[in-house]
């Protein structure tokens, strides 16, 4: 499977519209699989929400690196499929945080450093797609009242130093992507070589 990546520089909000199937495709001209990522807030307003559990809630933050992810190659979309790739990519992230030496703990698709919560993410399917929304905050600012945050610049090493920064964060993003990609072609490759029983 091809997956294209395309980060923009242009600082605009998530405001759940984005999860819409061919967004990419209408907003970018990128045909096929793809995954855009950009820093910008959060701010889902209610008739873009897609997990009935999140109703009522807010659902923002002043700044996060969004990635939204889409995928055509199975038909039709199957929404297991795009639960299991969304879990992937955050347990990736969370791989990358560990290496770096952060602790963390997840909770489903959720991810929190000292209980406080660092990212939001959700699944879905359409007729013809797969498609993922995942966030991280970079700072602890804009978030619900009701919810305890943290945000990835707010982490510091033992020395009190920004463990990640604007200096770095472009290297971050490309390396999620570049492992989940990974990931997701290592397992078409498996599955061509696999003799069926």
């Amino acid at each position: 499977m091809n997956i294209k990546h395309k980060h923009i520089e242009e600082v605009f909000p998530y405001d759940g519209s984005q999860i819409d199937a061919s967004w990419a495709f209408k907003e970018f001209g990128i045909y096929g699989s793809s995954i855009i990522t950009w820093v910008g807030p959060v701010n889902i307003t209610p008739d873009n929400l897609k997990d009935f559990a999140d109703v009522g809630l807010e659902i923002k933050s002043n700044n996060m690196v969004n990635f939204i992810c889409e995928f055509f190659d199975c038909q039709p979309a199957n929404m297991r499929i795009a639960y299991l790739r969304q879990r992937l990519l955050v347990m990736i992230f969370r791989e990358i945080l560990f290496e770096k030496g952060i602790p963390t703990k997840r909770e489903g698709d959720d991810i929190f450093i000292n209980n406080r919560k660092l990212s939001i993410s959700i699944a879905t399917a359409s007729l013809s797609s797969m498609k993922i929304h995942f966030a991280f905050n970079l700072e602890d600012k804009g978030t619900p009242d009701d919810v305890d945050t943290i945000g990835l610049f707010d982490i510091k090493d033992n020395e009190n130093n920004q463990i990640f920064n604007n200096d770095n964060l472009i290297d971050l993003i490309n390396k999620i992507v570049n492992i989940f990609i990974l990931e997701l072609k290592t397992i078409e490759n498996d599955i061509s070589k696999t003799n069926l029983l």
